[in-house]
């Protein structure tokens, strides 16, 4: 078992992230509102409705946020491990967790409220879709940090 340094932790993110975005990918093809949520960010970013945002930049969008979101996971894994000094597996369920929360919520709250052209009726199951795929994501990521650290 490996404790992450900062500068592991720093290289690890985007891979984990990439890795993770990639899994994420299969699940929102399958999800009758999975590509939604990358085209509410990109909507949003160019204040055009969600079904006429620019495609490239919610793909472009999709993967650095997911780059960012693997940092986050790896720093709130070692974050948790330090504070609390549990081991890698206890700290990637903290952190499971409250990256869910975080990635949840954060959609839910700035970007979709924000997002133009939604009917109310499509609300609900973009927001359940983006939590399958979030909950899709942090599975593949906390199984690369357990890998990776050797758990």
């Amino acid at each position: 078992m490996t404790t992450l340094s900062l500068l592991a932790g720093l290289a690890l993110g985007p891979v984990v992230g990439l890795v993770a975005t990639l899994a994420m990918d299969v699940a929102m093809a399958r999800l009758p509102e999975g590509a939604t949520a990358p085209k509410v960010a990109a909507g949003v970013l160019t204040d055009t409705p969600v079904d006429d945002a620019p495609e490239r930049l919610a793909t472009w969008v999709h993967y650095v946020a997911g780059g960012g979101s693997g940092l986050l996971f790896v720093g709130l894994v070692a974050a948790v491990e330090a504070a609390l000094g549990v081991g890698v597996a206890v700290a990637v369920v903290v952190a499971g967790v409250a990256q869910f929360a975080l990635m949840v919520g954060f959609f839910a709250l700035v970007p979709l409220p924000r997002a133009r052209g939604l009917p109310r009726q499509r609300l609900g199951p973009i927001r359940r879709d983006w939590a399958v795929s979030a909950a899709t994501y942090i599975l593949v990521a906390a199984v690369a940090v357990a890998v990776a650290t050797g758990f």
